[in-house]
């Protein structure tokens, strides 16, 4: 594990320019670009995850074809750098989406290949700790990322930018003699592997389907439950920052051991119970009162932490030696489920209010669905795979990855 540790800390202070801006949203939209509409501000954050989906499985594919890491990542570093030190110019709104675009572009390139590098240093009776080691640094990254963005952008929102551009140059720096790739096999070298992989080795959409969710409902959460604690309850960006880190923080710190525990449960079975119980984390958010937001966030991060850690470790075990191809395909869909949940948000907070609906906490009912609707819907193949689980004695061999969807 000595490896992973540098690539982890990589990892959290990746996340932390990115999740800056979540308690600063309003004011990095409507505050600097007055008169944005409802769509503008939420594609703030959704033009960010249209460039991670195009690049999250053509890194992991590259990386694969080239048998190397760092050639990309150190490069990615210093242009995610570079973009953010242009995001604090005061271009027009236009052009500060086109910047949110390549942002998400180089970020995800550096992410998608740091938790590979991750999962190639590790030993295979060992990846469950090491995806868990993974999650646990991006989600405390992001925790971290949002009372600091908090903090830094009391007086002046853009301010995330300077401080984001100036650690990520460092970053940079020190990924040029702290880094050091793995001996690896080559693998896919087409964008069409990614789909090969995932027909060959069909369990694979299980941890992809589960992903998309998701990000889908954090993709919710980073933009439209934002703009609701800051335009419906009233709260300032700093109260935001806390109110987003008491859910990232537990949810960062357990991520880790519930990557242990997949070493002895089912990840199958945690991913189930805790995409359930994050549904109704969800439903029952939209009807807390602000003196009670602490405590359920808080509840809603312990359970999200039962659902990162063994989503991972399906990847890259079924994966196989095409680990950052597979990683890849996990990335894009998570990627799309986070694109889409800031726009399925405005469009279901739209339809409700044209039916003259009160949207809150309607759409905190929908979105609290669409978790427990996954593991209702998926149930058979959900067991199945569990089965094959304990049959192969928590290793998932050709049989199990084969298992077709609804059998």
């Amino acid at each position: 594990m000595k490896r992973t540790w540098p690539i982890a800390l990589g990892i959290f202070l990746i996340m932390l320019p990115v999740t800056a801006v979540v308690p600063l949203l309003y004011d990095l939209t409507e505050g600097r670009f007055p008169g944005r509409s409802e769509l503008d501000r939420h594609l703030f954050m959704s033009a960010n995850m249209a460039g991670s989906l195009l690049i999250a499985v053509l890194a992991g594919l590259l990386s694969d074809r080239l048998g190397k890491r760092k050639i990309l990542v150190v490069p990615a570093l210093f242009a995610f750098s570079l973009v953010l030190f242009l995001m604090y110019l005061p271009f027009p709104y236009p052009v500060q989406l086109g910047l949110r675009f390549v942002e998400g572009i180089v970020q995800m390139a550096v992410l998608v290949l740091a938790m590979t590098m991750i999962a190639d240093s590790a030993r295979p009776e060992h990846k469950g700790r090491a995806m868990g080691l993974a999650g646990a640094s991006m989600s405390l990254g992001v925790a971290s990322g949002t009372v600091l963005g908090g903090r830094i952008g009391s007086e002046a929102a853009t301010s995330v930018f300077l401080y984001g551009g100036g650690l990520i140059l460092v970053l940079a720096v020190a990924a040029i003699f702290v880094l050091r790739d793995a001996r690896l096999e080559r693998s896919a070298e087409r964008i069409g592997a990614v789909v090969k992989l995932a027909l060959e080795r069909r369990a694979l959409l299980i941890p992809y389907v589960f992903t998309f969710i998701d990000r889908m409902t954090a993709g919710f959460i980073i933009s439209t439950v934002s703009l609701y604690f800051a335009t419906v309850m009233g709260l300032s960006p700093a109260q935001i920052g806390l109110a987003m880190a008491a859910f990232l923080l537990p949810y960062g710190l357990l991520t880790y051991p519930s990557g242990l525990l997949c070493e002895r449960v089912s990840p199958v079975t945690l991913m189930a119970i805790g995409s359930i119980c994050y549904g109704i984390f969800l439903i029952v958010l939209g009807f807390t009162p602000a003196e009670q937001l602490t405590l359920v966030m808080a509840a809603g991060g312990i359970t999200a932490a039962l659902m990162l850690a063994p989503s991972l470790v399906l990847t890259v075990r079924l994966a196989g030696p095409a680990q950052a191809t597979g990683m890849g395909g996990f990335h894009l869909t998570g990627s799309l489920g986070f694109m889409l949940g800031p726009l399925l948000s405005v469009a279901f907070l739209t339809l409700l209010r044209g039916q003259g609906l009160d949207p809150y906490p309607a759409v905190f009912v929908i979105f609290g669905a669409f978790e427990i609707l996954c593991v209702l819907l998926l149930l058979p193949w959900l067991l199945r795979v569990n089965r094959t689980l304990r049959r192969n004695g928590e290793s998932l061999g050709s049989e199990g990855a084969r298992i077709p969807p609804g059998a």
